[in-house]
């Protein structure tokens, strides 16, 4: 039995914000720095300065210093752990920031950028189908039973063509495969609707990202199935997200909440799960295998599956892994939190972490929460995100 974990201490444990000025390392000694990969500087956003509070306590965990964001100019001088925010999008682009293997980086390193997107779900439509360089026919298949029914499309002519395959049963979501929290997701139930989507998506960015087409469920659950390894820290969950309404009213993001387990993927297969969770988890770890065989290069510290189970146009119930994300994301501030409870008591095997985000002008943070943001969100409301790890009382 454990009690509620209380914030990571850190240098700055009792500030809402991390220190995310660039400073050089004069020692050779081990350092954590988090990066913005994204290109994006001056100010940290609500987003990036939770997750560098994230990357603050994993330098805690490993026992390195943790110095801010990353200066490209004065890099530390010692070995060095990086916490991008978001997946590195090619193996020159890794070695660039002196980074050969998964145990050096919180998150994921893919061989070429579409492999880090929600493309790589769904094979194509037909062999021979336009693609793009790198494709992998080998991984649509080992993949088309961990997915639900779709194909990923590189043409015009293409997205008809899988679209009249799916309207058969229903109708089709298309996706922008590089949209986040479903951002650049349209519902469409004809080709003329499909033809005036491809006509504001453009033929050209069609052609180098492609676009995405799978079958449109309702009833929908989605499950997250995640792995996180760092240092000798290893641990692997199953949870689900839920929604809140930010200070516009727009349904967002509120938070997660995982059952974690001490140790890999195999470790949590072994538990009593209930047959839907397995069924994720199980597809979950297709996915991830499959990256790992068909992409070479690709490595990731970091994986996180969303797992959508729910009914199609026809009334049959359908599982499938909707997309990764190997990169640090909304769900870190409980990975982290339950890294830290399992190495404060190695009896732990297994715990419960959640993260959540409210948006509300009066709000007094729970008992023992760790606070990862207390400020304004992106229109000027304010904005508290925290995590916490309870007894899972089924453990």
């Amino acid at each position: 039995m454990i009690t509620a974990l209380a914030a990571p201490r850190t240098p700055s444990a009792t500030r809402s914000r991390p220190r995310n000025r660039p400073r050089p390392v004069k020692s050779a000694a081990p350092a954590v720095a988090f990066f913005r990969s994204n290109g994006q500087t001056g100010p940290l956003d609500h987003d990036a300065s939770s997750k560098c509070r994230v990357a603050e306590s994993l330098a805690l965990l490993l026992g390195h210093e943790f110095v801010g964001e990353l200066d490209l100019a004065h890099p530390p001088t010692g070995s060095l752990y990086l916490v991008p925010t978001d997946t590195l999008p090619s193996l020159v682009e890794a070695q660039r920031l002196g980074i050969s293997r998964p145990d050096q980086l919180f998150g994921g390193v893919v061989p070429q950028p579409f492999v880090a997107t929600k493309v790589i779900s769904h094979p194509l439509v037909a062999p021979g189908a336009c693609s793009v360089p790198g494709w992998s026919a080998a991984y649509g298949e080992q993949v088309r039973d961990a997915v639900l029914p779709g194909y990923s499309v590189f043409s015009a002519d293409d997205a008809r063509l899988a679209a009249r395959c799916l309207f058969e049963d229903g109708s089709v979501r298309l996706k922008d495969p590089a949209g986040v929290g479903g951002v650049g997701q349209w519902v469409i139930d004809n080709l003329d609707e499909l033809d005036a989507r491809l006509a504001a998506f453009g033929l050209d960015n069609l052609s180098r990202h492609g676009l995405v087409l799978e079958r449109n469920l309702s009833q929908v659950i989605t499950h997250s199935v995640g792995l996180v390894s760092v240092g000798s820290h290893v641990a692997s969950y199953f949870g689900t997200q839920s929604l809140t309404r930010n200070h516009r009213d727009h349904e967002v993001y509120g938070g997660s909440q995982l059952t974690v387990c001490r140790g890999g993927f195999e470790v949590l297969l072994k538990q009593t799960l209930a047959p839907d969770v397995r069924t994720a988890v199980e597809q979950a770890l297709t996915f991830h295998r499959a990256a790992s065989a068909c992409f070479p290069g690709f490595f990731a510290s970091r994986c996180n599956y969303d797992v959508a189970q729910g009914v199609d146009g026809q009334g049959r119930a359908l599982s499938g892994v909707l997309e990764q994300s190997w990169r640090i994301g909304g769900a870190s501030g409980a990975e982290a939190a339950a890294l830290h409870a399992f190495a404060a008591d190695p009896s732990l095997r297994r715990i419960r972490a959640s993260t959540c985000e409210v948006y509300a002008d009066e709000f007094n943070l729970p008992r023992g929460a760790w606070l990862l943001y207390d400020g304004p969100d992106n229109h000027g409301g304010r904005l508290i995100k925290y995590a916490q790890v309870t007894p899972d009382v089924d453990a």
